[in-house]
C-alpha cells in the first residue's frame, strides 16, 4: 500500500509541476527555464506536503522545526532535480518537441523519486536516534 501511495503521490505532484509548465510556456513560449523553476518549485511544495502527511507521517515531528525537516526535503530534491532536469532538456535538445520535452520529464521525475523515497527516508523523516 505504501508503494502505491507513493507512486500516486508521485503522480500528483508531476501532474502539478506539468501543469505549471505548460502555464508558464502558454504566457511565455521562450521561456523554459522559468517553466522549468516554477514547476519544479509547486512539485516539491505539493510533493512535500503529501509526503510528510500520508508517507511519513509522525516522523517529521523529530525534527526541531517544520522549516528544518523541509530544508533537508528541499536539500535531497537538488539531486533528484539534477536527474528530472537532465531528462528533460535532452529530451527538448534531441527533438525539439513539447511532447518529447514532457516525456523527458516524467522518465526524470520518475527516477528521481525512486532515487528521493530512499534519501528521505533516511536523512529528512528518519526516526530521532536517542541521546
Amino acid at each position: 500500500m505504501l508503494v502505491l501511495s507513493y507512486a500516486g503521490f508521485a503522480l500528483l505532484a508531476t501532474l502539478a509541476n506539468l501543469a505549471s509548465q505548460r502555464a508558464v510556456l502558454a504566457l511565455w513560449p521562450g521561456g523554459l527555464l522559468a517553466a522549468l523553476a516554477l514547476g519544479t518549485l509547486v512539485g516539491l511544495v505539493v510533493k512535500y506536503w503529501l509526503d510528510r502527511t500520508w508517507i511519513f507521517a509522525g516522523a517529521s515531528k523529530a525534527r526541531a522545526s517544520e522549516a528544518g525537516t523541509f530544508g533537508l526535503y528541499a536539500a535531497t530534491g537538488v539531486i533528484t532535480t539534477l536527474i528530472f532536469w537532465g531528462f528533460e532538456s535532452a529530451a527538448w535538445l534531441i527533438w525539439h518537441s513539447h511532447l518529447a520535452r514532457e516525456a523527458g520529464a516524467i522518465t526524470g521525475l520518475a527516477i528521481g523519486y525512486l532515487v528521493k523515497y530512499r534519501l528521505d527516508r533516511r536523512y529528512v523523516f528518519a526516526p530521532a536516534r536517542p541521546a
